[in-house]
């Protein structure tokens, strides 16, 4: 594991066990701030590597796989009426 020489933190892939400290510390005491967390919970990562482990990863009910045939649906859908520029709703 890489660590930085400006800052300390290490950088690179998460282990299975700094995975299994963030979960728990998620789940015992939620979302203060990134920096907060990473801190707090004992790792020694940014704030940002932190968030986006867990919001890309970690997350309870983030959905991963193919889309089902409704979520097909509903994309296409869109597609035809806004096109394939990016729509703010």
């Amino acid at each position: 594991m890489a660590t930085s020489p400006e800052n300390g933190v290490k950088k690179g892939a998460w282990s299975k066990e700094e995975d299994q400290i963030l979960i728990h510390y998620m789940g015992n005491h939620g979302l203060e701030t990134w920096k907060t967390v990473s801190e707090q919970a004992g790792l020694n990562r940014c704030g940002k590597s932190c968030r986006l482990r867990w919001t890309n990863y970690l997350r309870p009910g983030i959905k991963r796989g193919e889309f089902s045939a409704d979520e097909a649906a509903t994309i296409i859908s869109l597609h035809r009426e806004h096109g394939n520029k990016y729509v703010s709703f």
